[in-house]
């Protein structure tokens, strides 16, 4: 996947871990698939952060729903290594734990840990670790207690292995902190994720402005970068309508006329009245 240039570039000059040209595959689970198939995704804030400031890179997704560190051993070489990335991102960890009994016990999880950055360094690819986010935003739960264990040890391996750091788990418990602190509206019961696992629109860019620290740029260039991401078209999907079928008969005989699709005319009058409701508001 590569990004279309959003922004014009900050500066240039930054000393990023990532080069003009280089390619990021980014292993992960459901999250990061996710983080992968939207302008809102983490994986494309952070491609459009680095060519914010002057990095046109090549993103690589490798995130799989559901998948633990057994699971991205076995596709390392396939998903990742085949594609002759220059960095990888690993985010590994919430499943080996959310998933109980079918988990991945600790042990086990840094054996496949290791082998995987193993593997990565030994091909000549420049490893990102993520720390595992938080699974529901309370911290104190029986699950992110028995997750803590597993993201020292990602600390540890990062440090013993030269690798970069994006302390994303530490970044998470901050920013709901933060939150509650302010309080901020919950969107469904939570502050950064929509489900308490998967990331919503504040989620991603929490894990974007985490990766792009970890590559290299400082609190001013982030914040520019957010700045930035506030405007990015297409980031949120709004609104669900249901009509009935005789207003749905007629919507489609609208669409014909115009020979566009129904979703077409109804996304085109939605976009309007959006527009007008943000002037309204603008006015007042």
């Amino acid at each position: 996947m590569c990004v279309v240039s959003l922004f014009n570039p900050l500066n240039a000059e930054a000393e990023l871990l990532v080069k003009n040209g280089e390619k990021i595959a980014f292993l992960g689970d459901s999250i990061t698939a996710q983080g992968a198939s939207s302008p809102s995704g983490y994986v494309w804030l952070v491609m459009s952060g680095l060519e914010a400031n002057g990095v046109k890179a090549t993103a690589i997704g490798a995130g799989i729903g559901g998948h633990k560190s057994n699971d991205m051993l076995k596709r390392l070489e396939n998903d990742v290594l085949s594609k002759k990335p220059d960095w990888m991102t690993l985010s590994c960890g919430v499943n080996d734990v959310w998933h109980g009994e079918k988990g991945v016990p600790l042990e086990d999880y840094k054996k496949n840990i290791t082998a995987i950055v193993e593997r990565a360094q030994a091909a000549g690819v420049k490893v990102m670790i993520l720390t595992s986010t938080m699974i529901k935003e309370d911290q104190a739960n029986e699950l992110n207690q028995k997750l803590a264990a597993y993201n020292e040890f990602l600390r540890g391996l990062a440090a013993e292995k030269k690798c970069a750091l994006a302390d994303l788990n530490a970044e998470m418990q901050e920013a709901v902190k933060a939150a509650a602190q302010v309080g901020k509206p919950k969107t469904n019961g939570n502050y950064l994720t929509a489900d308490g696992v998967h990331m919503n629109p504040a989620g991603n860019q929490m894990m974007a402005q985490g990766v792009l620290k970890g590559f290299g740029l400082d609190a001013a260039q982030i914040s520019k970068v957010n700045e930035g991401w506030q405007d990015l078209p297409g980031a949120v999907e709004v609104g669900k309508i249901k009509v009935s079928l005789r207003q749905n008969a007629q919507l489609e005989a609208i669409a014909a006329k115009e020979k566009r699709s129904v979703e077409s005319v109804v996304n085109t009058e939605l976009a309007r009245t959006i527009d007008g409701l943000l002037k309204q508001s603008s006015a007042k």
